[in-house]
């Protein structure tokens, strides 16, 4: 029995897969992060970010929080902040998908839409421009160190305890680089030998979750050096791959997930042996509204 849905954060399953990839002495898995109550990875980063703001006494129930998202960390702030009771703006490109504008209003969060011609860096200029005004704090997910210890506290653990120590390969998609950042940490601590390898899309390549960051806004928390690899995907095979997985696995995820399995297909091809864990970042019902799933 848990006191609350926070408790249901993280201890995500590892799945193998069994049709998009099969090839003897390699294994691929697939850590299911949708099965966290708010439906995505960002759970953990919003979760560490918020506790451990409020641990420190950085934020009270009396502080305006606002921040830049491009969906799925919006949503996990807008969940997390309503348990705790804190009030938050998120703001994000008014392209986003309309499930995940109604999910953050639905958790008591207030929504603020920002011109798609500026993408999520003019969320972020917007936000960083209230802030100023002196009566918001941003948490900055692209600078806190908060994001990316979410990932050394639990994705990382979990990822070495649930392979019983056998994890030689570490694929995800690349964002706001907490999950690469932290897991990277972590499994580097226990094995350096671990591959570390990150997923950015190729220019001029839309795939929501995924960023080749331009280097004014390239996230603070970002250390190359954690980084072994770096694959890059195109949109339509991000897109492809989000259909396979949903029709051959039974995982129905979004595009990053798909651009992240490609990634992760085309690297476990070119391996002898190995046992790689790619991170499927959320749930593909909050793309439904988009072209997504069409044929």
């Amino acid at each position: 029995m848990n006191n609350s849905v926070i408790d249901l954060v993280g201890n995500t399953p590892l799945v193998k897969a069994t049709r998009v990839f099969s090839k003897p002495g390699v294994e691929l898995y697939f850590k299911l992060e949708g099965q966290n109550p708010g439906g995505s990875v960002k759970d953990r980063a919003a979760y560490n970010m918020i506790k451990s703001a409020l641990d420190r006494g950085t934020i009270n129930k009396k502080t305006k929080l606002i921040e830049a998202t491009s969906g799925n960390t919006g949503i996990a702030l807008a969940m997390i902040a309503g348990i705790f009771g804190l009030d938050i703006e998120l703001v994000m490109p008014e392209n986003s998908t309309i499930e995940r504008v109604q999910t953050m209003r639905a958790y008591g969060a207030k929504v603020t839409l920002t011109s798609s011609d500026n993408g999520i860096e003019g969320s972020r200029d917007y936000a960083e421009d209230k802030m100023k005004s002196g009566n918001y704090l941003m948490l900055n997910q692209f600078g806190n160190d908060d994001n990316w210890k979410a990932h050394y506290k639990t994705t990382g653990p979990e990822i070495w305890r649930d392979t019983a120590q056998k994890v030689t390969h570490f694929v995800s998609s690349m964002g706001t680089t907490g999950t690469i950042m932290g897991t990277s940490t972590f499994l580097k601590e226990k094995n350096p030998d671990i591959q570390i390898v990150g997923v950015q899309p190729e220019d001029n390549a839309r795939i929501p979750g995924i960023r080749k960051w331009p280097e004014a806004y390239l996230p603070k928390i970002f250390d190359a050096k954690k980084v072994d690899e770096v694959l890059e995907v195109n949109e339509e095979d991000a897109r492809i791959m989000s259909r396979r997985l949903a029709e051959e696995e039974g995982i129905f995820a979004g595009m990053s997930s798909g651009g992240a399995t490609a990634a992760a297909v085309r690297l476990c091809e070119s391996l002898e042996s190995g046992l790689v864990v790619s991170i499927i970042c959320d749930r593909g019902d909050r793309y439904l509204s988009s072209d997504l799933f069409e044929k």
